[in-house]
């Protein structure tokens, strides 16, 4: 494939997922409306937010093998479809639960889309040039999270409810078509083997139970789902290791640099998403920002993260995955040292340095780990070590929120976040250059 083709490509498959963190951040703003406007309470109105959290972390590696098995580009297009057809749902919904529904429809569909789309990069673009594409992508991806707020804020000023789903419509068309028409076929294999639905099911109650597990739940409850949260993951652990074919391979984790990435990625996503939720707080408390001027001063955190992604696909090509990772830990920990002198210096522009720095250190090492984990795979596996990725990004998340809701000082969290940096560090120096290297030509006659 030529570059300008190539080009074309990327553009045609980022105009999909660029929708699925759009659409994550954008309807956080939209809760009060839609309370209103279904007149229910705002504890019901978090489930839209909620389970478009779960299904995605439930899908995604599900998703990911879906696509190994009958081709990443038909799960790939599928996904599009059920985003497309989730939103008009959305649109019309009548009733919260409706709507809970259709959000739900949209994760699968976002879920069904975010490895499969990594897999297919991989396929068409050079060993050479993927983490600068990979820096670019991840950059787009952070720009839709970033912008997700300002644009539902825009919409429901402007027009009403409807129109932060109807802005999904005319972009999911022009995805699928460009899909079709863009995306190679390339010559699938017969599979003789299908999806593992008893692992789906022992995965998905295992995944849902962990996040419910972390919304402040009573104790009875709580009990009782966290024993059948750890059956349910013993049954998993034992049913993938005993059937052919595997949602989760964890012969994988074998592999260093394949555990190393996923972990950093963990670790960094904790980190990011941590800051992301108790700066707001700090700002207000400490620094007495008005809410407009707390989203205004956060986003310089988020342009910072994303525009650092691109540039650690270029440092990429000139350093190693190892270092490129190891120095996004160092300067973690430069970031939450200087988040800990804000009590003592209380000045706007040392808040806004400190978030800039803060934002670089989460994204500039995002690229290389996602690189260090595909290069460690064959591309046959390409969209099931994805949807693994993608689902240790969610655990990040995951605990991100139970440590703001056990710890209730700023410096305690910061002091956690610098030592997460120093676990990370470690962690990358298993991270082993060319490991596992399977990367064949495009030519390859393998599925996407």
């Amino acid at each position: 494939m030529g570059k300008h083709k190539e080009l074309i490509l990327i553009i045609s498959l980022l105009i999909g997922t660029f929708l699925v963190p759009i659409n994550s951040t954008m309807i956080a703003v939209a809760l009060s409306t839609i309370s209103a406007h279904f007149n229910e309470p705002l504890a019901n109105i978090s489930w839209v937010v909620t389970i478009y959290l779960i299904v995605m972390a439930v899908t995604q590696p599900i998703a990911g093998k879906l696509g190994d098995l009958y081709g990443n580009r038909n799960i790939y297009l599928w996904g599009v479809v059920f985003f497309l057809i989730a939103s008009l749902g959305c649109i019309f919904s009548t009733n919260l639960i409706s709507l809970i529904i259709f959000r739900s429809l949209q994760a699968v569909g976002g879920a069904l889309l975010t490895p499969n789309t990594i897999a297919i990069i991989r396929y068409v673009v050079p060993k050479e040039r993927l983490p600068k594409i990979l820096g670019v992508f991840g950059m787009g991806m952070g720009l839709g999270a970033a912008i997700g707020p300002l644009l539902g804020s825009v919409l429901l000023e402007n027009f009403n409810l409807e129109a932060i789903f109807w802005v999904n419509v005319p972009f999911l068309f022009l995805a699928l078509i460009s899909g079709i028409v863009m995306i190679p076929k390339f010559n699938v294999k017969k599979q003789t083997s299908t999806l593992d639905i008893q692992g789906s099911i022992y995965l998905a109650i295992s995944i849902s139970l962990l996040i419910l597990l972390t919304h402040g739940i009573e104790f009875t409850k709580a009990l009782i789902m966290g024993i059948i949260f750890i059956l349910s993951t013993i049954l998993f652990i034992k049913r993938e290791n005993t059937t052919e074919n595997p949602i989760i391979d964890f012969s994988l984790f074998e592999n260093s640099t394949f555990t190393s990435a996923n972990l950093s990625i963990m670790l960094s996503n904790f980190v990011m998403y941590v800051i992301l939720l108790i700066m707001p707080l700090l700002m207000k408390s400490q620094f007495h920002l008005s809410t407009a001027q707390t989203g205004l001063v956060l986003s310089v955190f988020s342009i910072s993260m994303s525009l650092s992604g691109w540039i650690g696909g270029l440092l990429n090509n000139k350093f190693s995955s190892k270092k490129v990772i190891g120095f996004s830990f160092a300067m973690i920990i430069v970031s939450n040292i200087l988040f800990l002198s804000l009590e003592n210096v209380g000045s706007i522009l040392f808040l806004i340095v400190a978030l800039i720095i803060g934002g670089f250190s989460t994204g500039i090492g995002l690229t290389s780990m996602q690189v260090a984990s595909l290069d460690s795979v064959s591309k046959e596996q390409s969209g099931t070590a994805s949807g693994i990725y993608s689902t240790f990004r969610y655990f990040g998340s995951i605990v991100s929120s139970t440590l703001i809701a056990l710890v209730t000082s700023y410096n305690y969290i910061f002091i956690i976040l610098g030592v997460s940096g120093i676990v990370g560090i470690l962690v990358a120096k298993n991270i082993k250059s060319g490991s596992q290297d399977m990367i064949s030509s495009n030519n390859s006659s393998a599925k996407a």
